[in-house]
């Protein structure tokens, strides 16, 4: 991955029908208007003409489209920060990139595994990686691949490995290497150029051997996609030429040209290694992030309105070839450039990347450059927060666009000038689910079997068969499911690994209605479950009380603070403990007698008393219970359930009687019929 710039040189049947397209992803993300067709054989199937209307859609909230960021580990980049952390201390980075990439509302992460043919996971053909401990070949004492693939899939994430094929060393010396590592047990496979060391990619040995590396971690690992940069051939030096003439000689048979055998041996381990994934796993996905620029239009007239570096000829890279031939499911160019910049504009490019996968089922993601927005020293369009956001406007233009990965994690992290912030809140204001592949039958409908108001909001519960759930909300209590519900995002609420959920967001009065997809492996989604409609029940009662409130009552032993930033509300009460009663009171209008769940909240600290008596009313009687006030301030902790009578009467109370020391707290008081 290129770190740094390189040098550029409503009917039932429309209903039906509706559905049928929604499921099988063939609604047009971008499209504002209906009038989508049917493919033939789908209205054939449905005993159908394979034409009606579908859905007005947004094209700010797509139903698909990928959205990642890459997470580079050579050089310490991203992750870890540093070489020699501790486990715990990498495995809370690793944490907080994954938890970053959700509060972005990303779907995906591209975490480099083997940076420089060395391996994030204990591998039988490499050495464990020097960028874990600083020393190559030691082990970092756990399964770092093992562990970013259950953190990303514990998020709902796909977790794509990236991996770079030829890189050995960024530098000249063998001896630096592990003893053990093969580029010294093979001498004969490597090089050195620009003081750095790469496998040969023409000897037949080394492409098995790099497949053979890759597809250990395929295998071994629930990987959701193998991810390729572009380092191929290395990026040319004035004045260097690549030390393969013997190589060529011996097995260039049957091209005249070096150029054209270094392209070959380049595809050669495209094609293989991709059948060799989906042979093995054929729900992963196999995808490549080339240069941005194939050929200029002024060398080869298939090529882009541009003036820079080609990689066709450059680095061997014919990436327009693994498109067409659809050796990959995706093709991520890294699009580095700026709006309008004369040698290789975004826009031209878009254009131009849309047209070479149109028809060819291959998935066109942009590789966008985070890095250089808000950076000193680079063109001025980069000091436009809008820039970044300004290239996904554009995108909306082109349908073949599925989304969009940037480079790299900390640059997303570090949302220079607000460039990240403008993006996310213009373009992922809703969830989103990766591009669907594959031509099978999507999952079965899943079926709602519990829909429930809690106090934290609807907690919901399916059954199910499937690798994820899309879980969408709609407002009010429609009879039945219109299609168009599902055609974008706008109501999709959110996707989850698991077969429960709560709606945190819902809010406290007012229907809304449920409905849950179910996700295989290759992303296709089910027709959606039956909706399930949450009300509030005609009696629904929750009440807070704080302690400014007039309905709070206590004596003048009673102490107030808002020394704690945990406190609820403005202030709170306190007062030492004392051999009397003395409580501070809550009182409440209770409407009807029945079961209530009481709250309480409180600031916490270590001088605050570990068994304050919390007194609740219930009918038939107090009951106590005691609260350590020292610990878990600033949340609202469960007393139980109680059974309360109806009217308005002191309900909670917070006693001084107590043998434990430190201050006794009354603060705040949530009660909420169940």
């Amino acid at each position: 991955m290129t770190a740094a710039p390189r040098t550029l040189s409503r009917t039932p049947l429309r209903i039906l029908l509706a559905l049928a397209l929604t499921i099988v992803g063939l609604v047009v993300p971008a499209a504002t208007s209906a009038a989508t067709e049917l493919d033939t054989s789908l209205g054939t199937s449905l005993g159908a003409p394979a034409m009606v209307a579908a859905c007005t859609t947004d094209p700010a909230t797509p139903k698909r489209q990928l959205r990642a960021m890459w997470i580079s580990t050579v050089a310490n980049i991203d992750w870890p920060s540093r070489t020699g952390l501790s486990v715990s201390a990498q495995q809370a980075e690793l944490r907080a990139w994954l938890d970053l990439a959700v509060s972005r509302r990303m779907n995906a992460v591209m975490i480099q595994v083997r940076p420089t043919a060395d391996a994030f996971w204990h591998s039988p053909y490499e050495p464990w990686s020097q960028w874990l401990t600083g020393t190559q070949g030691r082990d970092p004492g756990y399964d770092p691949l093992a562990f970013m693939v259950a953190e990303a899939h514990a998020r709902n994430l796909e977790l794509h490995a990236w991996f770079n094929p030829y890189r050995i060393a960024n530098h000249a010396d063998p001896s630096r290497l592990t003893s053990t590592h093969p580029a010294r047990v093979h001498p004969d496979w490597r090089f050195a150029y620009d003081g750095k060391l790469y496998y040969n990619p023409g000897i037949p040995e080394v492409r098995t051997f790099i497949e053979d590396a890759i597809m250990d971690a395929v295998s071994r690992y629930d990987i959701d996609g193998v991810h390729l940069d572009d380092y191929f051939y290395p990026y040319p030096v004035t004045g260097e030429t690549i030390p393969d003439a013997t190589t060529f000689s011996r097995y260039g048979g049957g091209f005249t040209d070096i150029g054209d055998w270094r392209r070959d041996n380049v595809n050669r381990l495209v094609r293989e290694l991709g059948g060799r994934v989906h042979t093995a796993k054929p729900w992963v996905a196999f995808g490549i992030s080339p240069f941005g620029i194939w050929r200029n239009s002024g060398t080869d007239p298939l090529g882009s309105r541009t003036s820079g570096l080609q990689s066709y000829d450059a680095i061997y890279a014919d990436s327009r070839l693994w498109v067409k031939q659809g050796w990959v499911d995706y093709i991520a160019p890294q699009i580095y450039w700026h709006i309008g910049y004369g040698p290789a504009a975004y826009e031209v490019l878009t254009a131009w990347w849309s047209d070479v996968v149109r028809g060819t089922g291959v998935h066109l993601v942009v590789g966008q450059a985070a890095y250089r927005v808000g950076v000193s020293g680079q063109d001025a369009a980069w000091q436009n927060p809008a820039e970044l956001s300004d290239h996904l406007y554009d995108n909306r233009r082109h349908p073949e666009v599925a989304g969009d990965v940037y480079f790299s994690a900390k640059d997303v992290r570090a949302d220079r000038i607000g460039g990240i912030s403008t993006l996310v809140s213009a373009h992922y204001s809703r969830p989103a689910l990766p591009p669907a592949r594959g031509t099978g039958s999507a999952p079965a409908a899943p079926t709602i079997t519990s829909a429930t108001r809690t106090s934290t909001g609807v907690a919901l519960s399916w059954q199910a068969t499937g690798a994820s759930y899309a879980i969408y909300r709609v407002a009010g209590a429609p009879q039945e499911a219109d299609p168009c519900f599902f055609a974008d995002a706008r109501n999709l609420l959110a996707t989850t690994g698991k077969t429960t959920f709560t709606d945190t967001t819902a809010g406290a009065s007012g229907a809304h209605t449920y409905y849950v997809a179910a996700l295989d492996r290759w992303r296709r989604e089910s027709a959606p479950s039956a909706g399930r409609t949450v009300t509030d029940s005609p009696g629904a009662f929750s009440v807070v009380i704080d302690n400014s409130d007039p309905s709070f009552t206590a004596s003048s032993a009673w102490g107030t603070s808002s020394y704690s930033g945990q406190r609820y509300g403005a202030d709170y009460r306190f007062a030492t403990p004392v051999s009397a009663s003395d409580p501070a009171w809550f009182t409440a209008a209770i409407p009807d007698a029945g079961t209530y769940r009481v709250e309480v909240r409180h600031p916490a600290d270590p001088g605050y008393n570990s068994a304050t008596p919390y007194i609740v009313a219930a009918d038939g009687g107090n009951r106590v219970v005691n609260v350590d006030q020292r610990t878990a301030g600033g949340q609202w902790r469960s007393l139980g359930t109680f059974t309360l009578a109806a009217g308005t009467y002191k309900v909670v109370g917070v006693s001084r009687w107590t043998s434990t020391t430190g201050y006794v707290i009354a603060d705040a008081v949530r009660i909420t019929r169940v």
